[in-house]
């Protein structure tokens, strides 16, 4: 157990704390997800690509490449050349409104240090296919070692297949049925994979079915932090959730506080207002 848990350090991206995905070898050796690389040299005010699609690095070879990916056309030099020299360049790890290329600085954050990765950013670095391997080889057994079962079942429990959020349990296929029966407030739950950790339901980006973290003041909505890297976001001012909330909580009590206590001088005015009209009229 104690070793399992020691290997799962090892296989945590040192951004968002969560096991990686797409990740990326940089030139300090230290790892991070393509996503959060993405996010991170936005921070610094540097354009990335779409961190959604697969890295187009050198380890991101015609095997190991999408079909999609693989059709997708390269600009003609000429083209390229014209954007390069405009300032509108969109190249991975490019700074936005910069007329002449420049190296991008990343700040690994395992040790520390300002990584340089030249020119071409993200696209110089390297996808870490091996670690990606047995992340996914580390999931597998997880799942097969760690089956959760029914709460509810009597003995022999049957292995879970639904969790409810809001019953906070797990139930097999039949137990599922036999709470949440049809007709009642319960059959309205949604069913959600089977865990033992059971987290708040909380809001959910309609466009990328991830919950929500942050909120864009600039656009006055919720994001989720795929939404955060987007380029429709980007130079915004985005704060965290809990920020937001408690920064608006904020303004809207000393709003209340200064309505109800004028609320006297105000009743007193319509008062006035209206003995007035009544005098005009007369």
């Amino acid at each position: 157990q104690t070793s399992m848990k020691n290997m799962e350090r090892e296989l945590v991206c040192p951004v968002c704390k969560e096991m990686y995905k797409q990740p990326l070898a940089l030139p300090c050796t230290h790892n991070v997800c393509h996503v959060c690389a993405s996010e991170v040299l936005l921070q610094h005010g540097h354009l990335c690509c779409d961190p959604t699609s697969e890295p187009t690095s050198p380890a991101a070879t015609p095997s190991t490449r999408s079909p999609r990916l693989g059709r997708r056309g390269v600009p003609k030099p000429d083209r390229l050349d014209r954007l390069l020299k405009s300032g509108f360049g969109t190249y991975p790890g490019r700074k936005r409104g910069a007329v002449h290329p420049q190296t991008v600085s990343f700040p690994c954050p395992a040790c520390q240090r300002d990584v340089d990765l030249g020119e071409r950013g993200l696209g110089s670095l390297f996808r870490n296919l091996t670690l990606e391997r047995v992340v996914e080889r580390y999931r597998q057994t997880i799942n097969i070692s760690a089956a959760i079962m029914c709460q509810f079942c009597k003995p022999p429990q049957l292995e879970a297949t639904k969790g409810c959020t809001e019953c906070k349990s797990s139930f097999c296929n039949e137990c599922f049925k036999l709470y949440h029966p049809w007709g009642t407030q319960k059959a309205q739950h949604e069913p959600t994979p089977p865990t033992l950790t059971f987290r708040p339901k909380g809001l959910m980006c309609p466009e990328h079915k991830e919950e929500v973290t942050h909120y864009c003041k600039t656009c006055q909505r919720l994001v989720c932090q795929l939404c955060r890297v987007r380029r429709t976001h980007t130079s915004h001012k985005i704060t965290p959730v809990l920020s937001a909330y408690q920064a608006l909580r904020e303004k809207l009590t000393k709003s209340l506080a200064y309505i109800l206590s004028s609320q006297d001088t105000v009743q007193t005015q319509i008062a006035e207002l209206e003995e007035t009209v009544k005098h005009t009229e007369v």
